[in-house]
C-alpha cells in the first residue's frame, strides 16, 4: 500500500501528540512546572543563551522568560552571567543542580516510554528507530546523539 505524505502526517502528528501527553505525565516529579521545564531543556540542551534566544526558542515573550529565568534562578537551577560583547545582556546557563533535574525528568520520559515499547519484535524496534532517524533528520535543529546513562 502506498501511503501518501498528508496521510503520514497526519497519523505522525497524532502520535507524537498521544507520546508526549503520556510522557510528560512523569514531569509531575521534577516539581518545577512544564513551563519552567521546557526552558530549562532548551538552557541544557542548546545554552547558555541570552533570555531573548530563550524566549524565542520557546516562543513566548521575553517579559515572560523573564519570570520563567527568575523561577528557575530561584531554584538554583539556572544562572544568568554577563554578556562578553553585549553589557545590556546576560547569558542564561543551567547549573549542575539544573542538569541533574532535567536528566531525571528525561530518564523518566524515556523509561516511560520504553515501557510501552518492550513487547515490540525486535523487527518493530528497528522499524522504529528508522522511522525515528528519519524525523530527526527533518526536524531536529542538532544532530541526534543518545545520552549516556
Amino acid at each position: 500500500m502506498v501511503r501518501q505524505a498528508q496521510e503520514v502526517a497526519d497519523i505522525l502528528h497524532s502520535a507524537a501528540i498521544h507520546l508526549l501527553r503520556r510522557a510528560s505525565e512523569q514531569d509531575r516529579t521534577a516539581k518545577i512546572g512544564p513551563a519552567r521545564l521546557s526552558a530549562l531543556s532548551v538552557v541544557v540542551f542548546r545554552g547558555p543563551l541570552t533570555l531573548g534566544d530563550l524566549a524565542t526558542a520557546e516562543g513566548v515573550r521575553s517579559a515572560t522568560m523573564t519570570g520563567i529565568v527568575n523561577g528557575l534562578e530561584a531554584e538554583r537551577l539556572v544562572r544568568r552571567r554577563p554578556h562578553a560583547t553585549d553589557r545590556r545582556a546576560v547569558h542564561v546557563e543551567a547549573t549542575a543542580a539544573g542538569r541533574r533535574v532535567l536528566e531525571r525528568a528525561r530518564a523518566q520520559r524515556i523509561d516511560l516510554v520504553a515501557s510501552k515499547l518492550e513487547d515490540l519484535s525486535d523487527k518493530e524496534l528497528d522499524l522504529l528507530w528508522q522511522a525515528a532517524e528519519l524525523l530527526e533528520a527533518r526536524f531536529a535543529l542538532r544532530p541526534w546523539r543518545p545520552v549516556k546513562r
